[in-house]
């Protein structure tokens, strides 16, 4: 099919053949007929396209590329070759061509350049008459390339996918920062801490709607939205019609504090991920604006705007969850708006959430749950702290691990690649707020992760109303012989750990190559896939059409109730799986099946990236961010593919992205040896594993004995032993022992 020629770089070529930079630069030292530089420099030329996919295909190798991927680098080329922006025409095409069967989307890409784009362009229209506010779109013959690119990732792996690579290319054509989507645990839990079911429900700084679509999971019809930058608008727009097609949307691009699209909306929810720590947010021309119900916000306290911006937009009754810093909590210029939010009933509760649930991934971020008081309403005398993070912080699973006592470790820290218990933490933010909201009087918190303050006790001179703070005060309530107890239970589990620990660490399965490094000859997942020995597995979006190279959806099923699901962040932890089949709304997901490995699909440095299907696993279904590789146990050993498939190396050679690095599976490479081979290597593989688990176990069992005998001896349920035997000398004499 006729396609435009254009220059691609070598690090494009490695995308295209699946291979790393290495091998190109091998490719061009060691093959006279690779072809010549056609531009650029000498430090970094430039190869015509058509040229290199002709030499590639002459030595078979067919693209390892992803269809996101292949749009993307498709994108890249256009935007190269000075194509027309197109880029609001290219969102809108992703709605119409989700309606479209995989037989019509496989039709319009075999056709004729001529054909194809006179059919996008038909599409195009239609899908604006039904978004709002949608301008003209024309296409040209020379974006023949990318609309078949476009068509093949909407059926291969669904609307949201090409909407998300279709985003990031205009996100950074337009040179925006801090454009980032709330991950979709974190808005689900804001979504129910929404009471009741709310039926209209606004977003006023909405990026892609990941909060809005959350609302109608459960069960939102009227979704409203506002964003500054005119492709998140028009991408959260199509985003929830893909995802909410019952609902009306309405999604409006314009600055919600200086430019409000709906200041007549009264809605029975208000949900926000606002941006943080920005100093030009109207302060000045908006000093008198009525919206500042609670006190004008100081320069440095746009959050505080954002906060009063969504109590306006409420309905008497209805509530808000806001995503905020941490030093909303505390920060002096924001006393009298905390103080007045609290005085008048307007904030609720404030839930601390640990380091690495949202960007930036290094801070501990914190929701603020408000509710709009009622005329005549009942007063509220108290404000519910929780701070999950002190249970469910960053590396937080059962210390123990897979098939051990289950002894809940309390590690603190986090990091960009910090995984994080989103079980663990929405069970413990919702169960406190349920509760508090049931009965605010009689709520008697946890100990150092729940407590109900007085308003009056909040209302001093600093009103800091950081949640560590104030639920480390109900530490005193806390048994000393229930801390005892468990501090015992502790220490004898992490003895036992260390123990199993030094066993397995001082086990040896291996010896050195000698002189040099041992070399192989390697082959892309996506090749075995296609030899048969391996098939590549993924949930996909219902109704999408998986590839005949290994990137099919194989047999899958949808979400059910009674399965857990296996998340990403389950193999960094080592946990068996933990997701919420809700998590998987729309998509069919393969039931993983014994011996199967699993990879994330997010690289980061925390934690294991791939381990092999135990009987834990088995049974459950594949999570939105993890590739299932099942291999032929007659070609390839379960244990050798998981060890070589989770390399650093391998990972990084085959991941894309800047700020969240995201794997292609079938560009990771695996060395071709005799099954009997890969069987010694997948015994050291499993040793490996074993290893990086009981240094979890007693790493985590560590943080648990520590946390509970400091607490303790801070919160006066533990003494000294020297002290402790004072005591009960004492009390052994009795009353009437001389002092």
């Amino acid at each position: 099919m006729p396609q435009s020629s254009a220059q691609v770089t070598a690090a494009e070529i490695s995308r295209i053949a699946g291979v790393t930079r290495a091998t190109v630069s091998n490719w061009r030292r060691r093959h006279e007929d690779f072809p010549a530089p056609s531009g650029g420099t000498e430090s970094s030329p430039l190869y015509d396209l058509e040229s290199v996919r002709a030499w590639l295909s002459a030595r078979g190798h067919v693209s390892a590329a992803s269809p996101s991927e292949e749009l993307r680098t498709t994108l890249r080329l256009r935007a190269q070759s000075g194509g027309s922006g197109v880029s609001e025409g290219l969102l809108l095409l992703v709605l119409a061509a989700a309606g479209h069967s995989p037989e019509e989307l496989t039709a319009v890409t075999e056709s004729s350049d001529a054909d194809l784009v006179a059919h996008a362009q038909r599409d195009a229209v239609t899908a604006a008459d039904a978004v709002p506010a949608a301008g003209p779109v024309r296409f040209g013959a020379g974006d023949a390339a990318v609309l078949r690119a476009l068509y093949a990732c909407v059926r291969d792996e669904g609307g949201q996918a090409a909407l998300g690579v279709l985003a990031e290319r205009e996100l950074e054509d337009s040179a925006a920062s801090g454009a980032y989507l709330t991950p979709a645990p974190l808005a689900d839990l804001l979504a129910r801490l929404v009471p009741g079911s709310p039926s209209s429900v606004l977003d006023p700084a909405c990026g892609g709607g990941t909060l809005l679509a959350a609302a109608a999971r459960q069960g939102a019809r009227e979704l409203y939205g506002q964003d500054t930058l005119p492709v998140q608008a028009l991408r959260s727009s199509v985003s929830l019609m893909l995802t909410a097609p019952e609902a009306a949307v309405s999604v409006r691009a314009a600055d919600s504090l200086r430019a409000d699209a709906f200041p007549d909306l009264l809605a029975d929810a208000v949900l926000c991920n606002p941006p943080y720590g920005v100093r030009d947010w109207g302060h000045d021309e908006l000093a008198y604006d009525p919206r500042w119900a609670y006190g004008v916000p100081a320069r440095a306290e746009s959050e505080l705007a954002w906060v009063q911006h969504a109590l306006a937009h409420l309905a008497p009754g209805g509530y808000a969850a806001l995503l905020l810093p941490p030093a909303t909590a505390g920060r002096a210029s924001g006393r009298r708006v905390r103080a007045e939010l609290v005085r008048s009933g307007a904030l609720r509760a404030v839930i601390a959430l640990p380091a690495g649930a949202s960007v930036p991934l290094h801070v501990g971020l914190q929701v603020w749950v408000l509710q709009r008081p009622e005329p005549g309403g009942p007063e509220r005398k108290s404000v519910l702290f929780v701070d999950t993070a002190a249970d469910a912080a960053t590396g937080t699973a059962t210390a123990a691990g897979r098939g051990g006592t289950a002894v809940t470790a309390r590690a603190r820290g986090g990091g960009r690649s910090s995984s994080v218990d989103w079980e663990g933490v929405t069970g413990r933010a919702l169960g406190a707020w349920r509760a508090f909201t049931e009965n605010p009087d009689a709520f008697e918190g946890e100990p150092g992760v729940a407590h109900a303050v007085g308003v009056v006790d909040l209302l001093d001179d600093v009103v800091d109303l950081t949640p560590a703070r104030l639920v480390r005060a109900s530490r005193a309530e806390v048994d000393p012989a229930e801390l005892s107890a468990g501090l015992d239970t502790a220490r004898r589990g992490l003895v036992g750990a260390a123990r199993s620990l030094a066993r397995t660490a001082g086990r040896e399965g291996w010896s050195a190559a000698g002189a040099s490094a041992r070399e192989w000859r390697t082959a892309t997942a996506s090749d075995l896939a296609r030899g048969g020995a391996l098939t590549l597995l993924r949930s996909l979006p219902e109704g999408a059409r998986g590839r005949a190279d290994g990137g099919g959806s194989g047999s899958g099923q949808r979400p059910d109730t009674a399965r857990a699901v296996l998340t990403g962040s389950d193999i960094a932890r080592g946990s068996g799986p933990t997701g919420d089949p809700a998590e998987l709304p729309g998509h069919t997901a393969p039931v993983i099946a014994l011996g199967d490995v699993l990879v994330r699909a997010v690289a980061s440095e925390d934690g294991s990236m791939a381990r092999v299907a135990d009987e834990e696993d088995a049974g459950a279904l594949l999570g939105l961010h993890v590739h299932l590789f099942r291999p032929d146990p007659a070609r390839l050993d379960a244990w050798f593919l998981a060890g070589f498939l989770g390399a650093e190396e391998n990972i990084a050679a085959a991941s894309t992205g800047s700020t969240v690095l995201t794997v292609s599976p079938g560009r990771l490479r695996v060395p071709l040896l005799p099954l009997e081979e890969q069987r010694r290597y997948g015994e050291a593989f499993r040793h490996v594993h074993e290893l990086r688990a009981q240094a979890r176990r007693a790493t985590l069992l560590a943080e648990e004995t520590a946390r509970l005998l400091a607490g303790g001896l801070t919160g006066g349920q533990l003494l000294p032993a020297g002290e402790a035997a004072e005591g009960d000398a004492v009390r052994g004499r009795g009353d009437d022992s001389p002092h």
